[in-house]
């Protein structure tokens, strides 16, 4: 019986196969699983169309069995990163392409995620064989630690808008968010004192805020 090779190329050497050959092989599968576990691998992408990602049998430097990709290329066209139906893995994958265009990574035939045209960014994946799921798009919950701050950056991530916690907190706050948007120009979100805003109109008029600013200077 013939060797066989696993779906990210690792070779299953057979009984009798391989006389003499078995230290060089194993390094082979060895330096493979070290891809896998945390290899890091540039890829450029195919202009306007469909990337393949395969394995390579029994040999090393396969972008489908490193752990971490930075997808590459000056983009005229939307891209299609695929890797096969089969593969079971999760993977760091870094959208550092140019140009205004989409990148999506998914399975052959199944579904994914993908990039918007300015998002540059990083995203966290799994495939199950069927299709590519981003875990961070559907996460639970996210905890920032040490007062780190949450920031949203403009178009091109040269400035952002951030949101971060007081230094200390007496007691856990949670607000929840309105379920739709506000009904008038000029309401403001308030707070029914238990954690859940809402839309309202503002407190003082603006006629009202000048005579204080009149009264108390």
């Amino acid at each position: 019986m013939a060797s066989s090779f696993t779906n990210l190329g690792i070779e299953l050497m057979a009984t009798g196969e391989n006389a003499g050959t078995w230290g060089n092989k194993t390094n082979t599968n060895l330096q493979i699983v070290q891809q896998i576990s945390g290899g890091y691998q540039a890829q450029a992408l195919t202009n306007g169309g469909t990337l393949a990602l395969s394995k390579t049998d029994g040999g090393t430097g396969a972008t489908l069995a490193n752990r971490v990709w930075q997808l590459t290329g000056a983009l005229t066209g939307s891209s299609i990163v695929t890797v096969p139906d089969s593969v079971e893995n999760f993977y760091i994958a870094h959208n550092a392409s140019t140009g205004a265009q989409t990148v999506q990574l998914k399975t052959a035939t199944g579904t994914g995620t993908t990039w918007a045209t300015t998002d540059k960014g990083h995203k966290i994946v799994y495939s199950d064989g069927t299709n590519v799921v981003d875990v961070l798009a559907d996460s639970s919950e996210i905890g920032l630690s040490n007062q780190n701050p949450l920031k949203f950056k403009d178009a091109d991530d040269s400035n952002f808008f951030a949101l971060k916690a007081p230094a200390t907190i007496g007691s856990s706050v949670t607000l929840t968010l309105p379920s739709a948007d506000a009904t008038s120009s000029g309401q403001a979100l308030v707070s029914d004192g238990a954690g859940t805003l809402s839309f309202a109109d503002a407190g003082i008029t603006t006629g009202k805020a000048i005579a204080m600013a009149i009264v108390f200077g």
